[in-house]
């Protein structure tokens, strides 16, 4: 097994990386990667990590200690950046550009991986840039974002670029298949479900109330015959939404509040030393910012599994070869398609495209996602 092996349907970008961490001298200071959701960036960089520390031949063998730790998220030179909230601030990015300055502790070089990278504010793209554009010898930054056009264009100058492309299904279906043991079938609907996103096609394979979500999600345009039932879908999405996210923090909320208060030196009775409400505050507010964040992105998952449906439905009404995303609901697409135009169905679709644009613009979801599913149900 080597640190490569996660990198689905990625060869180029397996052969550039192993290249690069196989070579003599030091390899580039910046590396920036990009693809679209799901693709693997974070995998790719995190195995490049590994491969850049690895002190085997051929690098990145998976098997030493040095691998082991960079895979698991344990090794003392390689830094790992997961901005939590809406946005990565000038302050977080002047501490981190601090630390990244240090040498390596016991590796070959001291490694920043930056998750997200994109969501850097306008200021911490600019601290970020001195930092790339004058890095100390044994300093590596590995940046990801979906797009190079998400970055600075001072910052993507100054990077190595790694592109990575969207699976293919088959090569998705297999590794569920092999690696966590999913019946075929459900490997195969759960890879064309995900639309190349890796992850989510293992969730989808392996949780069936992820598939129970995402299967109400698809079920809201047999549910649009009229007003009201267009505004009780609407907040059926915000609703679960809410109940996903809710889900996911509040066990992360409540460890992070009780190791704070611990490491501030909450006393037996639960009282607080002076001076540390600024540290709680600031935690909730943090806590609070990637709630937000998480709303959002489980919302934005419906908006794109209903655009599978529409998607499914316009290449049913042009004709076009391939095979659908949603092949478990064949009949009732191809009912969709008979009934309407391929006019329609693309108004549709820009519909759900502009409430992903509102939301990213801070509209109130409930009111986006209703004037989604109102225009929806529009001929």
């Amino acid at each position: 097994m080597s640190v490569w092996d996660d990198l689905v349907g990625q060869a180029p970008v397996v052969e550039q990386l192993s290249s690069a961490a196989g070579g003599e001298g030091r390899p580039a200071h910046a590396w920036l990667f990009t693809g679209p959701p799901g693709s693997g960036r974070t995998t790719a960089a995190r195995a490049f990590a590994a491969a850049l520390q690895c002190g085997e031949t051929p690098r990145g063998c998976g098997h030493c200690a040095s691998c082991h730790q960079v895979l698991q998220g344990t090794h003392a030179d390689v830094e790992v950046i997961r901005p939590a909230g809406l946005s990565y601030g000038v302050k977080e990015t002047r501490e981190l550009v601090l630390r990244a300055s240090s040498s390596p502790s016991g590796g070959r070089w001291q490694i920043v991986l930056f998750e997200d990278a994109d969501r850097a504010t306008e200021a911490a793209a600019n601290a970020l840039l001195k930092a790339i554009e004058e890095p100390p010898p044994r300093t590596i930054w590995l940046l990801c974002t979906p797009s190079p056009e998400d970055l600075l264009v001072t910052i993507r100058s100054r990077c190595r670029l790694v592109t990575l492309r969207t699976p293919p299904a088959a090569a998705i279906a297999e590794v569920l298949r092999l690696r966590d043991g999913v019946d075929p079938e459900t490997a195969e609907i759960a890879a064309r479900a995900a639309q190349g996103h890796i992850s989510r096609a293992r969730r989808l394979a392996t949780d069936p109330e992820a598939r129970r979500r995402r299967g109400e999600v698809l079920a809201v345009p047999r549910r649009l015959t009229s007003v009201g039932p267009a505004v009780a879908a609407a907040e059926a999405l915000v609703k679960a939404a809410d109940a996903e996210a809710k889900a996911t923090v509040e066990t992360l909320n409540e460890s992070e509040t009780a190791a704070l208060r611990q490491a501030l030196g909450e006393s037996e009775k639960g009282r607080m030393p002076r001076g540390t409400a600024g540290a709680l505050k600031e935690l909730e507010d943090r806590q609070k910012s990637r709630a937000t964040r998480l709303k959002r992105d489980a919302l934005d998952r419906a908006l794109l599994d209903l655009a599978s449906y529409y998607r499914d439905v316009l290449t049913l009404q042009l004709g076009v070869r391939g095979e659908l995303v949603n092949t478990e609901l064949a009949p009732e697409l191809r009912s969709a398609a008979e009934d309407t135009t391929p006019e329609s169905t693309l108004r549709r679709l820009d519909a759900i495209m502009a409430c992903r644009r509102q939301l990213n613009a801070n509209v109130n979801p409930l009111l986006a996602v209703e004037a989604m599913t109102l225009a929806l149900r529009t001929r």
